[in-house]
C-alpha cells in the first residue's frame, strides 16, 4: 500500500490548466518509472530515514550519499513520490496462536483497508501447512474475509511461509513501468520454525537476491515463551536487516494495531534511489551498499546490499 496520506478525487477536474499541469506530472512520473527500471544494471533501493523515532519524508536528493563496497556512487533516479505496493500478509495461525488470532486478524484487516487505488496484497496463512488465502488483489473486502478466515491449529511452517510468498511476488513482479510497485512481506509469528521443508539459509539467500522488503513482528509472550523463541527471534531479525525492512517484538497482541500502522507510515514515507555501479565486473558476488545522510541527526535504512549480475 502506498499507503499515503492523499487520495485522488473522486471526480473529474474542470480546470484546463489543473488537468495540464496533472498531464505533465503523469508524463513525468512515467518518464522517471521507465529510467527508474530501464537500466540492465541499475541498482534501486528503497530508503526508509527517521530522526529518532519520526520519519523524515521531506528531503532531497543532495541530502543522500549511496556507497557500494565503500566506494562513493553516482544517484541516477531519486523520488520521494510513494508508489503503490505489491504486499504479502503472512498470519501464523499454529496452535500457539489460539488465544491471540482473533485480535492479530483485526490488527490485519485494518492493514488492508489502508489500501490505495493501485496496491495490492496477497494473504498467507502457516501452520503445518502454507495457504495462500487470497492471491494478489485490491479488493479489500475479499482480503478481510481471507483474514479472517483460518483457524488456530498445527505446528509452525515459518520458512516455508516466507519463501513461497516471496517466490509469488517475484511472478507479481511489474511487467511494465505503469505497474511498478514496491515490494514488501509483514510476517506475524508467535513460535519458532517446527516443520518447514525449506531450509532457512535457501529463504535468506532468496529474500537477498529479491527487491522484497520484510517486516517482521514476533510475539514473545512471557517469560517461559520467550526462552522458546530464540531461533525465530534470530531469523526474523536477520530476514528485516537485510532487506531493509524492520522487525518488532511486541509483549501483547494488543499493540498489534500500533505497529500494523507504523510500518504502513514506513511504506508511505520511503525514497526511492538508483544508481549504475561503478563496479563494472559481473562475477555475481555480493556487494554491499550503504546509505549515510549529510544532514546531522538523520538515519536511514534500506536493503544491505545485492547480487551483481552474473556474466553474461
Amino acid at each position: 500500500m502506498s499507503i499515503g496520506h492523499c487520495r485522488p478525487p473522486a471526480t473529474p477536474i474542470a480546470v484546463a490548466v489543473v488537468v495540464c499541469a496533472l498531464v505533465a506530472v503523469a508524463a513525468g512520473q512515467q518518464q522517471q518509472q521507465q529510467r527508474f527500471k530501464g537500466g540492465v544494471d541499475l541498482v534501486s533501493l528503497n530508503v526508509t530515514v527517521m530522526e529518532g523515532t519520526h520519519y523524515v519524508p521531506d528531503l532531497e536528493e543532495q541530502d543522500f550519499e549511496i556507497y557500494e563496497d565503500g566506494v562513493r556512487q553516482q544517484v541516477t533516479f531519486f523520488s520521494k513520490v510513494p508508489q503503490p505496493i505489491a504486499l504479502a500478509v503472512l498470519l501464523d495461525t499454529s496452535a500457539s496462536m489460539e488465544t491471540k488470532l482473533e485480535t492479530a486478524q483485526e490488527a490485519a484487516t485494518g492493514f488492508a483497508r489502508r489500501m490505495r487505488p493501485g496496491d495490492v496484497m496477497e494473504v498467507v496463512d502457516f501452520d503445518g501447512q502454507v495457504n495462500v488465502l487470497q492471491e494478489f488483489t485490491g479488493d479489500v473486502a475479499a482480503l478481510e474475509r481471507a483474514i479472517r478466515q483460518p483457524m488456530a491449529n498445527g505446528s509452525t511452517s515459518l520458512y516455508n511461509a516466507i519463501y513461497i510468498s516471496l517466490k509469488s511476488l517475484k511472478k507479481a513482479r511489474a511487467r511494465s513501468s505503469e505497474d511498478i510497485r514496491r515490494e514488501a512481506i509483514v510476517v506475524l509469528s508467535d513460535g519458532d520454525d517446527t516443520s518447514s521443508l525449506v531450509a532457512y539459509d535457501e529463504v535468506l539467500d532468496l529474500a537477498k537476491r529479491s527487491e522484497t522488503a520484510i517486516y517482521a513482528i514476533g510475539l514473545r509472550g512471557n517469560d517461559q515463551t520467550r526462552r522458546e523463541f530464540k531461533e525465530a527471534e534470530f531469523v526474523l531479525r536477520q530476514l528485516a536487516t537485510e532487506t531493509g525492512g524492520r522487525v518488532f517484538y511486541p509483549n501483547a497482541v494488543t499493540e498489534l494495531p500500533k505497529i500494523y500502522d507504523q510500518i504502513a507510515q514506513e511504506i508511505a514515507s520511503q525514497y526511492s534511489i538508483g544508481y549504475t555501479s561503478k563496479n563494472a565486473k559481473r562475477n555475481g558476488a555480493w556487494r554491499r551498499v550503504s546509505v549515510r545522510m549529510t544532514r546531522p541527526g538523520l538515519v536511514a535504512r534500506t536493503r544491505q546490499g545485492y547480487f551483481a549480475p552474473g556474466s553474461p
